[in-house]
């Protein structure tokens, strides 16, 4: 266990690396119960999201959710975020626990007079099903079948009589689900899913490697309020062709460029490099890591990192300086993996 913006977190518990595998070959049961929760509704709701965050709103279909960005006037990202389309006056921003209360503020200091904002965290549960075997596991614990969810969809169901919002967005690459439900049930639920299934827990360590596989930003690392989201996706998760904001920054920066954009590397060894590694270029600092970890999946150690702009074409060599020796790396691109299901069909 460790503190983590005010909880105390599971990091592991048979070990990351098994965590890790069986959650690429199995199902794993992930607590995030910290991750915070808004509810946002009225007629002025929808105008409100529209402007706050840089994905489309308005193109939403009921029961689909998106993932974006929540930036300032100066472009820094305050967090990304995913936002559900509940009713057209009624969504759902999950949202992550370190900047929660940051965004709370942000939010309804935007907020028109007619939309009504209300923070769910302290009430609501979440627990995260993730691996290729999830749905027939959770299926086999429920005594039902679960609906057939696209990617990045939700839909409301009963579980074991608890009322539950059930999404399909994942953190790992893999097939997987989102249970949302009321604090009160969650060690019945955990005990539910966990007791005599083939579904094992898996802590912060396994998440954290499962994400990095995929290429999937961590807020904090490859994101923040001094990190632009222009580096870190090149344009992607933002709709210029609405209006929110941050928008001119973002605008700017897509037409002329910045001068470092998060790159992939592989490394030459097993030896993790970790976040603050300066990666080097003919012996001159020319970028810095943002995560780094062995990718058990592939047998190799693997990283994000800022990397100069002419540096970013795959193939390209540099080294990482770790502690004055130098290590050799090559810019690969991202996801690391490339055999996760989370895009698999129903």
């Amino acid at each position: 266990m460790a503190p983590f913006s005010g909880w105390d977190m599971p990091i592991q518990y048979e070990g990351i690396l098994q965590e890790h595998q069986h959650t690429r070959q199995a199902a794993s049961i992930f607590d995030t119960c910290h991750m915070g929760e808004f509810d946002l509704r009225g007629s002025t709701a929808e105008a409100d999201l529209e402007r706050l965050l840089t994905q489309n709103v308005n193109s939403l279909n009921v029961g689909q959710c998106r993932y974006g960005y929540l930036l300032r006037e100066d472009g820094g990202v305050i967090d990304d975020l995913t936002v559900f389309k509940r009713a057209d006056d009624h969504f759902f921003l999950v949202v992550n626990a370190g900047t929660r209360a940051a965004d709370a503020d942000w939010i309804k200091m935007h907020l028109s007079a007619d939309t009504m904002f209300e923070d769910l965290s302290p009430h609501r549960a979440k627990l995260d099903v993730q691996g290729p075997t999830s749905r027939a596991d959770m299926e086999a614990v429920f005594g039902c079948a679960l609906p057939g969810l696209k990617y990045f969809y939700f839909q409301d169901v009963m579980l074991a009589g608890i009322p539950c919002t059930l999404s399909r967005t994942g953190y790992t690459g893999e097939w997987g689900y989102e249970i949302y439900f009321p604090g009160s049930e969650t060690e019945r639920m955990w005990s539910l899913l966990t007791e005599g299934t083939s579904i094992k827990p898996a802590g912060l360590g396994a998440r954290d490697t499962l994400r990095l596989e995929v290429g999937y930003p961590l807020y904090g690392h490859e994101l923040g309020l001094e990190k632009s989201p222009v580096a870190a996706g090149r344009g992607l998760f933002m709709d210029c062709n609405k209006d929110f904001i941050g928008k001119p920054i973002v605008q700017e920066e897509l037409q002329h460029g910045v001068p470092r954009y998060l790159a992939g590397l592989q490394l030459d060894s097993k030896r993790a490099a970790r976040e603050g590694v300066v990666v080097l270029k003919d012996g001159n600092p020319v970028g810095e890591i943002t995560s780094g970890s062995l990718a058990p999946s592939l047998g190799v150690a693997v990283a994000m990192a800022h990397l100069d702009a002419a540096l970013c074409e795959p193939g390209t060599e540099v080294e990482l300086d770790m502690r004055g020796k130098p290590l050799a790396a090559s810019v690969v691109k991202m996801p690391f993996y490339k055999e996760g299901t989370a895009r698999k069909t129903c």
